[in-house]
């Protein structure tokens, strides 16, 4: 539909980044919960745990220039609650919560009151806790931004802003379950020695706790063994959080945004999606492991930077609200 450019660059930004920030924040509370529990069950060095999960933000070298040695409470502070660091929780949120209020034309009243909820939670912590109140509070908002996308869905008509919404979620679940797959390569796994053992399977349970999928990856293939964890989070087309089904929802979000039936294109970020897309449905697994596993992730997580670049180029022809900004509008 060429008359939908002009009604969506107002809002496409918006309601875009509104969902990928949500998502973002309640990510980062899903993996810093997980490694809160992980410390009890494995012996490991606590700065090496603690890293991973700043290596899986992708803010370690800002990270060691501002805090140093990682450790369970910088990282914890950074992660979660730090202002300044743009990918924190508490700035996800302040900015999916000032993109909200530019479109509130555009979204229910109940998403509105969600994303406040949201913002208030994060504003009613207070001082140091131990380690079990920490757990019950990354829980919290896991489960509100849960609580976020059920009444997106079941509220919002679902039209251009509602699949814009759903293609921002996607693109960034997608991003946060490559880099959450590709850090078990390098930081988690302590030794070498532990490969094979229950401290491996801890591990990878661990990993896939951190994209809720324990449960579902059980179901579909019984023991926890690493190449099909891998096939599990990059192409399972069932499960609702690994890449391929990511990228194929969001492709869909986009034809529909476009009007363009599948399998053409009409924008350069519709050939890039397909590209990916396709690339991802006729790849296999084995031949990913047998050329590297770390280089198909960073490929792809590359891939998936260059599709947001493009949906913006191609949609929307105002800058997203950042956190800064919302920071300086006092939210």
């Amino acid at each position: 539909m060429t008359q939908a450019k002009p009604l969506l660059s107002r809002v496409a930004d918006s309601v875009y980044w509104m969902a990928r920030y949500i998502e973002r924040a309640e990510n980062v509370a899903r993996f810093v919960g997980v490694n809160i529990h992980l410390q009890l069950d494995l012996p490991l060095d606590p700065a090496a745990q603690w890293q991973s999960l700043v290596e899986t933000s992708g803010d370690a070298a800002w990270f060691k220039k501002r805090c140093g040695e990682a450790s369970q409470a910088k990282v914890i502070e950074f992660l979660a609650f730090d202002g300044n660091n743009p990918n924190s929780i508490v700035s996800c949120v302040r900015a999916a919560r000032e993109n909200a209020r530019t479109v509130r034309e555009t979204i229910s009243s109940e998403m509105w009151e969600q994303v406040n909820s949201m913002y208030l939670l994060l504003q009613s912590r207070t001082g140091e806790v131990d380690a079990v109140e920490l757990a019950e509070f990354f829980r919290r908002i896991r489960l509100a931004g849960h609580l976020f996308q059920g009444i997106t869905d079941t509220t919002m008509s679902h039209n251009e802003a509602w699949h814009f919404v759903s293609m921002g979620r996607m693109l960034e679940r997608a991003d946060k379950t490559s880099r959450i797959l590709d850090v078990k390569y390098f930081m988690l796994l302590p030794s070498l020695s532990y490969v094979g053992t229950p401290y491996d399977d801890i591990h990878w349970s661990a990993v896939l706790k951190s994209v809720s999928g324990f449960e579902m990856y059980r179901q579909r293939y019984g023991r926890i063994a690493p190449p099909q964890v891998a096939e599990f989070l990059v192409m399972d087309k069932e499960f609702p959080r690994s890449i391929r089904y990511c990228i194929g929802s969001a492709d869909e979000s986009l034809h529909e945004i476009t009007g363009v039936p599948a399998g053409s294109f009409r924008y350069r970020s519709e050939q890039m999606m397909g590209k990916l897309r396709a690339d991802l449905d006729f790849t296999s697994i084995e031949s990913v492991l047998k050329t590297g596993l770390h280089e198909y992730l960073d490929g792809l997580q590359t891939r998936m930077n260059e599709i947001d670049n493009s949906v913006r180029d191609d949609f929307c022809l105002v800058e997203p609200i950042t956190q800064t900004q919302a920071q300086t509008a006092g939210v």
